[in-house]
């Protein structure tokens, strides 16, 4: 059983910048594919960004669009995602992920992860 916990979530300005933070425990964390996903609204939740085990990420270009960096930091535990330019049409609850099994690339499909964070609201104000 793996369980995560983001943080880092908040109020921001349109044009800020905020860091989301997810802590793991259980299992092996550095076997692990992560991702971040959102969800707005009224809409479905969608992928953002996420990391294998190499280390190699893969990115939804529409919604990112290069203002979003995915990092792992196995030594913690932690799954970052680092968001620049933020603008009013990000505001959302944000998520992150993981599988439970060794993935050595990036996972994309919302069916390919195994456990969820509770996710943390983002605001951005214009």
């Amino acid at each position: 059983q793996v369980q995560l916990v983001e943080s880092g979530g908040g109020l921001v300005q349109a044009g800020g910048s905020l860091t989301l933070s997810c802590a793991a425990s259980g299992g092996t964390f550095s076997n692990y594919a992560l991702g971040w996903f959102r969800q707005a609204p009224g809409q479905e939740r969608e992928f953002l960004a996420g990391i294998g085990r190499t280390g190699l990420r893969t990115y939804n270009i529409d919604s990112v669009k290069g203002r979003f960096i995915i990092s792992r930091d196995n030594a913690k535990n932690t799954v970052y995602l680092q968001m620049n330019n933020l603008k009013p049409g990000d505001t959302a609850v944000y998520y992150c992920a993981t599988t439970a099994t060794l993935r050595m690339v990036p996972v994309s499909r919302e069916g390919g992860y195994d456990y969820w964070g509770q996710g943390t609201q983002v605001t951005v104000s214009s």
